[in-house]
Protein backbone atom coordinates (compact mmCIF):
# COMPACT_ATOMS: atom_id res chain seq x y z
CA UNK A 1 0.00 0.00 0.00
CA UNK A 2 1.46 3.37 -0.90
CA UNK A 3 1.54 6.23 1.30
CA UNK A 4 0.96 9.72 0.49
CA UNK A 5 4.03 11.22 -0.28
CA UNK A 6 4.22 7.81 -2.60
CA UNK A 7 0.63 8.48 -4.05
CA UNK A 8 1.56 12.21 -5.16
CA UNK A 9 4.75 10.75 -7.11
CA UNK A 10 2.98 7.97 -9.01
CA UNK A 11 0.24 10.81 -9.77
CA UNK A 12 2.48 12.56 -11.21
CA UNK A 13 4.34 10.17 -13.46
CA UNK A 14 0.10 9.38 -14.48
CA UNK A 15 -0.34 12.71 -15.46
CA UNK A 16 2.76 12.55 -17.57
CA UNK A 17 1.65 9.58 -19.59
CA UNK A 18 -1.61 10.89 -20.20
CA UNK A 19 0.12 14.33 -22.08
CA UNK A 20 2.40 12.04 -23.88
CA UNK A 21 -0.60 9.70 -24.85
CA UNK A 22 -2.59 12.22 -26.44
CA UNK A 23 -0.14 14.21 -27.72
CA UNK A 24 1.39 10.63 -30.01
CA UNK A 25 -1.91 10.62 -32.08
CA UNK A 26 -3.22 13.89 -31.19
CA UNK A 27 -6.62 12.41 -30.11
CA UNK A 28 -7.55 11.84 -26.97
CA UNK A 29 -9.02 13.63 -23.70
CA UNK A 30 -6.86 14.74 -21.37
CA UNK A 31 -8.68 17.42 -19.43
CA UNK A 32 -10.55 14.77 -17.21
CA UNK A 33 -7.79 12.36 -16.71
CA UNK A 34 -5.62 14.79 -15.39
CA UNK A 35 -8.80 15.46 -13.11
CA UNK A 36 -8.74 12.36 -12.13
CA UNK A 37 -4.97 11.24 -11.68
CA UNK A 38 -5.16 11.48 -8.01
CA UNK A 39 -8.44 9.78 -7.25
CA UNK A 40 -7.36 6.44 -9.08
CA UNK A 41 -4.00 6.66 -7.87
CA UNK A 42 -5.47 6.33 -4.68
CA UNK A 43 -8.01 3.91 -5.60
CA UNK A 44 -5.60 1.48 -7.03
CA UNK A 45 -2.96 1.74 -5.00
CA UNK A 46 -4.30 3.02 -1.53
CA UNK A 47 -7.70 1.95 -1.05
CA UNK A 48 -8.98 -1.35 -3.08
CA UNK A 49 -8.08 -4.77 -2.49
CA UNK A 50 -7.53 -5.94 -5.98
CA UNK A 51 -4.93 -8.49 -7.81
CA UNK A 52 -3.97 -7.42 -11.30
CA UNK A 53 -1.90 -11.00 -11.82
CA UNK A 54 -3.32 -13.31 -13.20
CA UNK A 55 -6.50 -10.78 -13.95
CA UNK A 56 -9.80 -12.60 -13.00
CA UNK A 57 -12.59 -11.34 -15.36
CA UNK A 58 -15.04 -12.33 -13.01
CA UNK A 59 -13.65 -10.12 -10.46
CA UNK A 60 -14.18 -12.70 -7.53
CA UNK A 61 -12.97 -12.05 -3.96
CA UNK A 62 -11.76 -8.71 -4.57
CA UNK A 63 -13.03 -5.16 -5.01
CA UNK A 64 -13.89 -4.24 -8.40
CA UNK A 65 -14.11 -0.67 -10.16
CA UNK A 66 -15.77 0.32 -13.03
CA UNK A 67 -15.32 3.58 -15.45
CA UNK A 68 -18.51 5.09 -16.39
CA UNK A 69 -17.11 7.94 -18.03
CA UNK A 70 -14.84 5.84 -20.00
CA UNK A 71 -13.28 9.04 -22.49
CA UNK A 72 -10.92 9.58 -19.81
CA UNK A 73 -9.47 6.46 -20.74
CA UNK A 74 -6.12 7.61 -21.07
CA UNK A 75 -5.90 7.96 -16.75
CA UNK A 76 -7.40 4.37 -16.37
CA UNK A 77 -4.73 2.70 -18.95
CA UNK A 78 -1.64 4.57 -17.20
CA UNK A 79 -3.13 3.53 -13.77
CA UNK A 80 -3.75 -0.10 -14.42
CA UNK A 81 -0.16 -0.04 -16.50
CA UNK A 82 1.53 1.30 -13.34
CA UNK A 83 -0.25 -0.92 -11.02
CA UNK A 84 0.76 -4.03 -12.69
CA UNK A 85 -2.08 -5.28 -14.70
CA UNK A 86 0.12 -5.15 -18.08
CA UNK A 87 3.47 -3.67 -18.90
CA UNK A 88 3.74 0.10 -19.22
CA UNK A 89 5.23 -0.07 -23.03
CA UNK A 90 2.22 -0.67 -24.20
CA UNK A 91 0.78 2.48 -22.95
CA UNK A 92 2.90 3.60 -26.39
CA UNK A 93 0.03 1.86 -28.66
CA UNK A 94 -3.26 3.99 -27.59
CA UNK A 95 -5.79 5.01 -30.07
CA UNK A 96 -3.30 3.07 -32.74
CA UNK A 97 -4.80 0.51 -34.96
CA UNK A 98 -5.02 -2.84 -33.62
CA UNK A 99 -4.37 -1.41 -30.18
CA UNK A 100 -5.80 -3.14 -27.28
CA UNK A 101 -5.61 0.65 -25.67
CA UNK A 102 -8.62 2.24 -27.67
CA UNK A 103 -9.95 6.08 -27.37
CA UNK A 104 -12.98 3.95 -24.84
CA UNK A 105 -12.01 0.99 -22.81
CA UNK A 106 -14.05 -2.15 -24.69
CA UNK A 107 -14.06 -5.56 -24.02
CA UNK A 108 -13.16 -7.61 -26.91
CA UNK A 109 -9.56 -6.71 -26.67
CA UNK A 110 -8.61 -8.54 -23.50
CA UNK A 111 -6.83 -6.17 -21.68
CA UNK A 112 -6.56 -7.18 -18.16
CA UNK A 113 -8.15 -4.70 -15.86
CA UNK A 114 -11.01 -3.81 -18.18
CA UNK A 115 -14.63 -5.67 -17.42
CA UNK A 116 -16.89 -3.57 -19.33
CA UNK A 117 -16.83 -0.79 -22.23
CA UNK A 118 -17.82 2.47 -21.72
CA UNK A 119 -17.76 4.42 -24.72
CA UNK A 120 -21.33 5.30 -23.97
CA UNK A 121 -22.28 7.31 -21.02
CA UNK A 122 -24.68 6.72 -18.57
CA UNK A 123 -24.79 2.67 -18.37
CA UNK A 124 -21.61 2.88 -15.51
CA UNK A 125 -23.77 2.74 -12.86
CA UNK A 126 -26.22 0.25 -13.81
CA UNK A 127 -23.48 -2.07 -14.59
CA UNK A 128 -21.56 -1.37 -11.05
CA UNK A 129 -24.79 -2.35 -9.42
CA UNK A 130 -25.61 -5.52 -10.93
CA UNK A 131 -21.97 -6.12 -10.05
CA UNK A 132 -22.50 -5.22 -6.34
CA UNK A 133 -25.53 -7.50 -6.11
CA UNK A 134 -24.04 -10.30 -7.50
CA UNK A 135 -21.28 -10.51 -4.67
CA UNK A 136 -23.83 -10.19 -2.36
CA UNK A 137 -25.88 -13.30 -4.16
CA UNK A 138 -22.52 -14.82 -3.92
CA UNK A 139 -21.08 -14.21 -0.27
CA UNK A 140 -18.48 -12.20 -1.62
CA UNK A 141 -17.83 -9.49 0.65
CA UNK A 142 -15.63 -7.10 -1.48
CA UNK A 143 -16.80 -4.21 -2.70
CA UNK A 144 -17.76 -2.12 -5.89
CA UNK A 145 -16.36 0.80 -6.88
CA UNK A 146 -17.49 3.13 -10.32
CA UNK A 147 -16.81 6.68 -11.70
CA UNK A 148 -18.62 9.34 -12.81
CA UNK A 149 -18.65 12.39 -14.53
CA UNK A 150 -20.71 14.97 -13.91
CA UNK A 151 -21.98 15.92 -17.12
CA UNK A 152 -22.41 12.19 -17.53
CA UNK A 153 -25.95 12.46 -15.02
CA UNK A 154 -27.38 14.35 -18.31
CA UNK A 155 -27.95 10.71 -18.91
CA UNK A 156 -31.61 9.70 -17.30
CA UNK A 157 -30.86 6.05 -16.99
CA UNK A 158 -28.42 7.30 -13.83
CA UNK A 159 -31.22 8.06 -12.30
CA UNK A 160 -32.88 5.71 -12.59
CA UNK A 161 -29.91 3.32 -10.99
CA UNK A 162 -29.12 5.57 -8.18
CA UNK A 163 -33.12 5.44 -7.55
CA UNK A 164 -32.94 1.49 -7.72
CA UNK A 165 -29.27 1.39 -5.73
CA UNK A 166 -31.28 3.52 -2.97
CA UNK A 167 -34.34 1.26 -3.00
CA UNK A 168 -32.86 -1.72 -2.80
CA UNK A 169 -30.08 -0.62 -0.18
CA UNK A 170 -26.80 -1.99 -2.60
CA UNK A 171 -24.65 -1.12 0.22
CA UNK A 172 -21.38 -2.58 -1.14
CA UNK A 173 -21.11 -0.07 -3.78
CA UNK A 174 -19.19 3.61 -3.37
CA UNK A 175 -20.28 5.75 -6.46
CA UNK A 176 -18.07 8.73 -7.18
CA UNK A 177 -18.99 11.40 -9.28
CA UNK A 178 -15.73 14.09 -10.76
CA UNK A 179 -18.04 17.34 -10.04
CA UNK A 180 -15.21 19.45 -12.18
CA UNK A 181 -18.09 21.74 -13.40
CA UNK A 182 -17.04 20.72 -16.97
CA UNK A 183 -18.21 19.26 -20.07
CA UNK A 184 -17.65 19.40 -23.53
CA UNK A 185 -19.92 22.05 -24.63
CA UNK A 186 -19.10 24.14 -21.51
CA UNK A 187 -19.71 24.60 -18.11
CA UNK A 188 -22.30 22.14 -16.48
CA UNK A 189 -23.94 24.40 -14.65
CA UNK A 190 -24.79 26.37 -18.07
CA UNK A 191 -25.50 23.35 -20.03
CA UNK A 192 -27.70 21.32 -17.98
CA UNK A 193 -28.10 22.33 -14.19
CA UNK A 194 -26.96 19.88 -12.06
CA UNK A 195 -28.60 21.69 -9.20
CA UNK A 196 -27.30 20.10 -5.45
CA UNK A 197 -25.87 16.48 -6.15
CA UNK A 198 -25.92 15.77 -2.30
CA UNK A 199 -29.32 16.77 -2.25
CA UNK A 200 -30.62 14.40 -4.96
CA UNK A 201 -28.24 11.41 -3.65
CA UNK A 202 -29.55 11.46 -0.21
CA UNK A 203 -33.62 12.13 -1.41
CA UNK A 204 -32.97 8.74 -3.22
CA UNK A 205 -31.65 6.73 -0.10
CA UNK A 206 -27.62 6.97 -0.42
CA UNK A 207 -25.02 8.21 1.91
CA UNK A 208 -23.19 11.02 0.62
CA UNK A 209 -19.71 12.00 1.54
CA UNK A 210 -17.38 15.07 -0.33
CA UNK A 211 -13.57 14.99 -1.12
CA UNK A 212 -11.78 17.35 -2.65
CA UNK A 213 -10.26 15.24 -5.71
CA UNK A 214 -7.10 16.39 -6.10
CA UNK A 215 -5.64 16.74 -2.49
CA UNK A 216 -4.47 13.02 -1.89
CA UNK A 217 -4.56 13.18 1.85
CA UNK A 218 -8.50 13.97 1.79
CA UNK A 219 -8.72 11.63 -1.19
CA UNK A 220 -7.09 8.81 0.83
CA UNK A 221 -9.22 9.72 4.17
CA UNK A 222 -12.41 10.27 2.30
CA UNK A 223 -12.01 6.75 0.44
CA UNK A 224 -11.86 5.26 3.95
CA UNK A 225 -14.22 6.46 5.67
CA UNK A 226 -16.78 5.43 2.50
CA UNK A 227 -15.27 1.68 3.33
CA UNK A 228 -16.12 2.30 7.23
CA UNK A 229 -19.61 3.12 5.89
CA UNK A 230 -20.42 -0.16 3.68
CA UNK A 231 -22.53 -2.82 4.99
CA UNK A 232 -24.91 -0.21 6.73
CA UNK A 233 -28.00 -0.54 4.37
CA UNK A 234 -26.99 2.17 2.08
CA UNK A 235 -25.14 2.32 -0.82
CA UNK A 236 -22.13 5.34 -0.43
CA UNK A 237 -21.92 8.28 -3.03
CA UNK A 238 -18.97 10.53 -3.41
CA UNK A 239 -19.37 14.33 -4.93
CA UNK A 240 -15.43 14.87 -5.81
CA UNK A 241 -14.20 18.32 -6.68
CA UNK A 242 -11.38 18.09 -9.15
CA UNK A 243 -10.03 21.06 -11.53
CA UNK A 244 -10.02 19.75 -15.37
CA UNK A 245 -6.51 19.67 -16.63
CA UNK A 246 -5.25 19.85 -13.20
CA UNK A 247 -1.14 19.94 -12.97
CA UNK A 248 -0.74 21.35 -16.55
CA UNK A 249 -1.81 25.20 -15.86
CA UNK A 250 -2.53 26.25 -19.11
CA UNK A 251 -5.56 23.36 -19.38
CA UNK A 252 -6.88 23.87 -15.71
CA UNK A 253 -10.09 24.76 -15.30
CA UNK A 254 -11.36 24.90 -19.37
CA UNK A 255 -13.74 22.45 -20.57
CA UNK A 256 -11.70 23.25 -24.11
CA UNK A 257 -9.18 20.75 -23.24
CA UNK A 258 -11.66 18.02 -22.53
CA UNK A 259 -10.84 16.36 -25.71
CA UNK A 260 -8.06 17.60 -27.98
CA UNK A 261 -4.25 16.82 -27.57
CA UNK A 262 -1.97 19.19 -27.30
CA UNK A 263 0.94 20.10 -29.43
CA UNK A 264 4.59 19.34 -29.56
CA UNK A 265 5.42 23.21 -27.74
CA UNK A 266 2.25 22.43 -25.11
CA UNK A 267 3.22 19.10 -24.84
CA UNK A 268 7.02 20.36 -23.73
CA UNK A 269 5.15 23.00 -20.96
CA UNK A 270 2.98 20.35 -19.38
CA UNK A 271 6.04 17.91 -19.17
CA UNK A 272 7.92 20.52 -17.35
CA UNK A 273 5.60 20.87 -14.76
CA UNK A 274 4.90 17.33 -13.91
CA UNK A 275 7.95 15.20 -12.28
CA UNK A 276 8.86 11.86 -13.78
CA UNK A 277 8.90 9.90 -10.85
CA UNK A 278 9.01 6.34 -11.58
CA UNK A 279 9.90 6.37 -15.66
CA UNK A 280 8.49 7.10 -19.10
CA UNK A 281 7.74 4.15 -21.07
Amino acid sequence: MADVQELKQIASQVRRDIVRMVHAVQSGHPGGSLGCADFLTTLYFNVMEHKPVPFNMDGTNEDLFFLSNGHISPVFYSVLARSGYFDVKELATFRKINSRLQGHPTTHEHLPGVRVASGSLGQGMSVAIGAALAKKINGDKHLVFSLHGDGELDEGQNWEAIMFAGAKGVDNLISTVDHNGQQIDGPTDKVMNLGSLRAKFEAFGWHVLEMDGNDVDDTVKVLNEAKALTGKGKPIGIIMKTGMGKGVDFMEGSHEWHGIAPNDDQLAKALAQLPETLGDY
